[in-house]
C-alpha cells in the first residue's frame, strides 16, 4: 500500500508543471490560507491537466498532523492580557487560520518549568507549530523550539540578532514619523513614554524618538524619557513624572495607545490642554484611539497583516521544513487625529 502506480503524477511533478514550490501545491490541496488566487488557479490547473490525485491515506499516516498550532504567551504580568494588543492579535491570528482547518490553542508559558513542559508537549506531536508573542530579551524558549525543529514564528523579536522566523513592524520608523509630525507642528520640547525596555520593540521605538530629535538638531535629554509597562496606569504615572521634571513639555510620544490614554488623563489632572498645551501621539491605532478625548493621533500597526504574515510563515515552515529562517518587517502609518 502507498506505492505509486506507473504513470501517476507526483506532487513534485505538479509543482514543476505549475512553476511553484512543493509546499505551495500542498497548501492548495489542503485549502490553506496565504496562497494568492492566481497561484491557486495555476496549481489547480496543473492538477487537472496531469490528473493528480492526492493520496489522503498515505498523507495522514506519514504526516501525523495534529491540525493544531499553539499561540504561546510568555508575558509574566497577568495585567498585560487585559491590554487591547493581545486580544487584537489573537483575533487576527484566528481570522488568518479560519479556512485552514487548524485549531489555535492558547498557552501561557512564564517559568522554566512551564517552558520544559510545553517543549515536551510540542515534541509529543500535540501541535504542528508554535506562534510566540510578548517574548522578552533573553527568553530561551525560541531557541529550545528551534533545537527541537519545531516550526516557530515570533511576533516581534528578542534583539536585532534574532534568527528564529519572526514578523515585526517598523518600530523605529514609526516612532521617527511621530516625532517628525510633532516637530512640523512647532513642538520643540518633546518627551517619550517607552514600553518595558527589555522588549526589543520598546527599545526600537525609543531609538526612533532619539534619531528623529538628533536629525532635527535637538538633543534628546534622558530626563524626558519615562518607562511604562504599556498600561494606562503606568502612562498616568510616567506623564505626571515628566510634567514635574519638565513643566515646559509641549509634545509626548507614547509607546502604546493605552499608555497614551493614561498620559491624557494625567495632563487633564495637571490642567494641561491637549493639543493646545501638549500634543500627544500613541502607537497601535486600536479602537481605543478613537474613543479618547481628544481622539488620539497614533502610529498604526497593521494588525490584520501581522496575523496573516505569521500564519503564512508558519504554514510554510510546517510544509517545507526549516530550509531558511524568514523575517518580515511590516510598515507602520501615522494616523492624524485631534490630539496633535
Amino acid at each position: 500500500m502507498g506505492r505509486r502506480r506507473p504513470g501517476t503524477p507526483t506532487l513534485e511533478e505538479v509543482a514543476a508543471h505549475a512553476q511553484v514550490g512543493r509546499g505551495t501545491v500542498s497548501r492548495v490541496i489542503n485549502n490553506a490560507a496565504g496562497v494568492k488566487e492566481s497561484t491557486r488557479r495555476a496549481v489547480q490547473r496543473a492538477i487537472d491537466e496531469l490528473g493528480y490525485v492526492p493520496n489522503l491515506a498515505a498523507r495522514s499516516l506519514a504526516g501525523r498532523r495534529a491540525d493544531a498550532v499553539a499561540l504561546v504567551m510568555t508575558e509574566p504580568d497577568w495585567r498585560q492580557f487585559a491590554e487591547p494588543f493581545f486580544s487584537e492579535i489573537v483575533s487576527s491570528l484566528g481570522d488568518a487560520l479560519t479556512d485552514t482547518g487548524i485549531q489555535l490553542l492558547l498557552t501561557l508559558v512564564r517559568s522554566d518549568a512551564e517552558r520544559q513542559r510545553f517543549l515536551e508537549y510540542a515534541r509529543g506531536g500535540r501541535v504542528d507549530g508554535v506562534l510566540l508573542m510578548s517574548v522578552h530579551a533573553g527568553d530561551p524558549l525560541p531557541d529550545m523550539l528551534a533545537e527541537a525543529r519545531m516550526p516557530t514564528v515570533l511576533l516581534g523579536r528578542r534583539s536585532g540578532d534574532e534568527y528564529v522566523s519572526y514578523v515585526d513592524v517598523d518600530n523605529i520608523g514609526g516612532a521617527r514619523s511621530a516625532v517628525s509630525h510633532l516637530l512640523h507642528r512647532g513642538r520643540s520640547v518633546i518627551a517619550t513614554i517607552t514600553g518595558p525596555l527589555d522588549l526589543y520593540a520598546a527599545q526600537c521605538r525609543l531609538r526612533g524618538y532619539q534619531e528623529a530629535l538628533a536629525s532635527a538638531g535637538l538633543e534628546g535629554e534622558q530626563t524626558r524619557v519615562a518607562e511604562s509597562d504599556f498600561t494606562a496606569e503606568s502612562g498616568r504615572r510616567a506623564m505626571a513624572e515628566l510634567i514635574q521634571r519638565h513643566p515646559d513639555i509641549d509634545g509626548v510620544v507614547a509607546a502604546s495607545d493605552t499608555t497614551a490614554a493614561g498620559a491624557l488623563e494625567a495632563l487633564r489632572a495637571a490642567g494641561r490642554r491637549v493639543p493646545e498645551d501638549v500634543a500627544v501621539i500613541g502607537f497601535d491605532d486600536f479602537p481605543l484611539a478613537q474613543r479618547t478625548e481628544p481622539r488620539l493621533t497614533t502610529v498604526r500597526q497593521p494588525i490584520e497583516e501581522i496575523g496573516r504574515a505569521m500564519v503564512r510563515l508558519l504554514l510554510e515552515e510546517m510544509e517545507e521544513g526549516a530550509v531558511a529562517w524568514r523575517h518580515v518587517i511590516l510598515r507602520t502609518e501615522l494616523v492624524v487625529r485631534d490630539s496633535t
